[in-house]
C-alpha cells in the first residue's frame, strides 16, 4: 500500500476517529464492525479514537481499548451506553477539527480530527446524513460522499439510477406511502405483474432488516407493513426462482485511476426458501455459506467485476463498496444494490473478498484512510 500523504503536522501520527453506533436498526452492527477495525488498524501509523453515537443520537467518546472489546453475547449485538458524558465537535477552520468531552461548564479530553472513519450502518449514518455533517465541518472521511450515500441508501432512487446509466436491473416497483393509502389495490396488482415471489423490503433499511420473502397475495399486506414499521417508502422486488447472489467489493485507487475490482464471491444458503436475513448475516448458527471466490465461469466473473465497477461510477461513490447481483437461472448479470459502507468486520464479506484478492484486512483500512486523508476539501 502507498505510503500516506498527510494533511498533519509530521510531528505526530495522523488521528483517525471511528465513529459507530447511531440512531438507526443497524446500532449493533455498527459496534461489532467498529470492533473489528480498532482491532486491525495500525496503531504504529494512526492514533485512534472511539466516538459513540448512542441510540437517541448523543455523541460520546469511548476508549479505543473499550471498542475492541465490543461482541455479541448470545443473541444480543452490543450497544453504545447512554449514560457516559457528552462529546462535542470543535470547529477551528477547513481541516482543522477536534472533538471533546462536556464536564459540567468545561471541555475536557480534546483531541485533533484528521479524518473519520464512519463505521455507521443505516440511517443517519451512511444515508448522507453524517457525510453532510462531516463536510459543513471541513473534516476529512472514509467513504461515499452525501450525494452518493443517499443514493445508495434508497433503494428506489438507486434502482432508477443505476437503470439509467443503462446496467441490468432486475422487475421492481415502488409502494410509496400516500399511494399503500389510498390505492393499496393498484398497488397489490403492479406487485402481482412481477410474479411471485417477490421480496417486500424498507427503501431505505439496510443489513437485511424488515424485509419479507413474499411467496402469494395473502402475506402480501402484513409484509408491507413490515416494512413500513422501519421506512414508510417500500420497494418490491421479484424474488428470481433459482438466481445466485453474486457480489463483489470495489476500491477507489489511490493514484486516480479506474476503481479496483475483488474476487467474487457467493451468498449461499442451505435451504431452498430462506434468504440472506439479518439472523444469517449477524447471529450463530445460521444455514448460509459464504463461497470466496464463487464457483463461476472465469468470463461471468469477469462480467460481474465489470457491472461493480460501472455501477460504483454510476452513483458518483468514493472509497469503498459492495456491490450485489444475482445470478439468474438462465445466466443473466444483473444489479441487485450497491452498499456503500458494507459490514467491516474481519468475518464480513467485503474484507474477504479483497482477503482473497491479496489484500489483507489492516491493509485494506490503511488504504481507506490514506484515500481520507489525501482528499480535497470542498467540491470535488
Amino acid at each position: 500500500m502507498t505510503e500516506p500523504t498527510t494533511v498533519t503536522e509530521p510531528t505526530r501520527k495522523p488521528v483517525v476517529a471511528l465513529v459507530f453506533g447511531g440512531d438507526s436498526s443497524e446500532h449493533g452492527v455498527s459496534c461489532l464492525t467498529a470492533a473489528g477495525v480498532a482491532n486491525a488498524i495500525d496503531s504504529e501509523r494512526y492514533d485512534v479514537i472511539g466516538i459513540g453515537v448512542t441510540r437517541t443520537g448523543r455523541w460520546t467518546q469511548i476508549p479505543i481499548d473499550r471498542v475492541r472489546g465490543l461482541r455479541t453475547v448470545g443473541q444480543e449485538l452490543p450497544a453504545v451506553p447512554e449514560d457516559v458524558p457528552e462529546a462535542v465537535w470543535l470547529r477551528e477552520g477547513p481541516g482543522r477539527v477536534s472533538i471533546a468531552t462536556r464536564d459540567g461548564d468545561r471541555l475536557i479530553d480534546e483531541h485533533p480530527v484528521d479524518a473519520v472513519f464512519a463505521l455507521l450502518h443505516g440511517t443517519f449514518g451512511e444515508d448522507g446524513t453524517v457525510q453532510g455533517m462531516f463536510e459543513m465541518l471541513g473534516l476529512r472521511y472514509v467513504g461515499a460522499g452525501v450525494t452518493a450515500s443517499a443514493v445508495g441508501m434508497d433503494k428506489i432512487v438507486m434502482k432508477q439510477v443505476i437503470q439509467d446509466s443503462g446496467l441490468p436491473v432486475g422487475p421492481w416497483t415502488a409502494v410509496l406511502p400516500r399511494q399503500w393509502a389510498e390505492q393499496p389495490d393498484a398497488c397489490r396488482a403492479r406487485i402481482a405483474d412481477l410474479g411471485y415471489p417477490v421480496y417486500v423490503k424498507p427503501a431505505r433499511g439496510g443489513s437485511s432488516l424488515g424485509i419479507s420473502r413474499v411467496t402469494g397475495p395473502d402475506e402480501l399486506d402484513a409484509a408491507i407493513e413490515h416494512a413500513q414499521s422501519y421506512d414508510p417508502r417500500v420497494i418490491v422486488e421479484q424474488g428470481f426462482v433459482g438466481a445466485r447472489e453474486i457480489e463483489c467489493g470495489v476500491l477507489q485507487d489511490l493514484n486516480g485511476g479506474a476503481p479496483l475490482v475483488s474476487s467474487v464471491a457467493e451468498i449461499r444458503m442451505h435451504t431452498e426458501d430462506a434468504f440472506y436475513d439479518f439472523e444469517a448475516k449477524y447471529l450463530p448458527e445460521k444455514q448460509v455459506s459464504l463461497d470466496v471466490p464463487a464457483d463461476l465461469p472465469a468470463e461471468v466473473a469477469a462480467q460481474v467485476q465489470e457491472i461493480g465497477v460501472r455501477t460504483f461510477e454510476a452513483v458518483s461513490c468514493e472509497g469503498l463498496a459492495r456491490v450485489d447481483c444475482f445470478l439468474t437461472a438462465d445466466g443473466v448479470v444483473v444489479v441487485n444494490e450497491i452498499n456503500t459502507m458494507p459490514g467491516f468486520t474481519e468475518f464480513s464479506m467485503f474484507p474477504r473478498v479483497w482477503a482473497h484478492a491479496g489484500v489483507a484486512y489492516p491493509d485494506l483500512i490503511d488504504h481507506l484512510i490514506t484515500l481520507a486523508l489525501t482528499r480535497p476539501l470542498g467540491l470535488r
